[in-house]
């Protein structure tokens, strides 16, 4: 990963966008409907620090390099990160190719490098994310609070989430009725039990692209992952980047994190695993054995 994505907040921040012309419209039409304060410079007003002071990010859009050099300057003066339209040299971060629905929101960037690689991206991912995503967002938002009261225990909270975002409240969501979405989201919550735990053995000598579907969800959606030292990097990519990551268990110890309702990944190589699936399956373990595809 050679720059790390990050999403800044907008409501109650101010944007500024030095310059003038098509370069510097196209910066503003980004921020459309969003909450953020846009303030507009040109000519020596955008050259003073002070106008960006407060600002959470800075944009400068012009074909006049000594204009664009000095914008920069004063932005960064005034510590707010900056933005120069085709002058990766004198920027702090990269605009993305951007998918907007409301409270969904992706981005696909190449660091300046290919932006038409990064706008074709967005065309084929943008279709695959439906216009009501963002109105599932801002229910599962609308109701965070009572959701983590309810199920404070980080894998329980994920377990209920995991399966309310395929259910009755997210399709309601996804049609615009956020009555009734709402109403079905706490009805599930009320409603909600304890998941047993599970340990799903995956093969994990790779390379990833081996792996069947059912095995890569099953990495993204675990709680814990106990891997073999040598397990494959990339398919150790496959899971989620906060999972806790353990080294090989005891059966009792495997025993023990499903007991606590934890999803459990061992990751295997080898045969060795045998062993623990017996003692699990004897010890009344749910498990599951995922392998390779073919």
């Amino acid at each position: 990963m050679d720059a790390f994505p990050a999403f800044f907040p907008l409501a109650g921040r101010t944007v500024v966008i030095a310059g003038a012309g098509e370069a510097a419209a196209v910066k503003a039409r980004l921020f459309e409907g969003s909450p953020a304060r846009i303030v507009r410079l040109e000519g020596d007003a955008a050259l003073d620090a002070s106008a960006y002071a407060g600002a959470a990010l800075a944009f400068v859009a012009s074909a006049d390099d000594v204009f664009a050099e000095g914008a920069a300057a004063a932005a960064r003066a005034a510590h707010v990160p900056v933005n120069v339209v085709d002058r990766p040299a004198l920027c702090d971060f990269t605009t993305p190719a951007v998918i907007d629905r409301g409270e969904v929101v992706a981005a696909i960037g190449t660091g300046g490098a290919s932006p038409m690689l990064a706008t074709l991206l967005r065309h084929d991912i943008e279709a695959r994310v439906p216009q009501g995503a963002g109105r599932v967002a801002a229910l599962f938002r609308s109701l965070q609070d009572e959701v983590r009261q309810a199920l404070p225990e980080p894998h329980r909270r994920r377990a209920f989430l995991r399966a309310a975002l395929t259910g009755r409240a997210a399709e309601a969501a996804m049609a615009g009725d956020m009555e009734r979405a709402e109403s079905l989201l706490r009805a599930a919550l009320a409603s909600d039990a304890p998941a047993p735990g599970l340990v799903q053995f995956i093969d994990a000598r790779g390379p990833a692209d081996l792996l069947t579907l059912r095995a890569a969800r099953a990495l993204a959606a675990a709680d814990v992952l106990v891997c073999d030292p040598d397990a494959d990097e990339e398919v150790l990519g496959l899971a989620r980047r906060d999972a806790e990551r353990l080294a090989p268990q005891s059966s009792e110890r495997l025993a023990d994190l499903a007991a606590q309702g934890r999803r459990v990944a061992r990751l295997i190589v080898g045969t060795h695993w045998r062993a623990e699936h017996a003692a699990l399956d004897a010890a009344g373990v749910d498990t599951e054995v995922l392998p390779i595809a073919g």
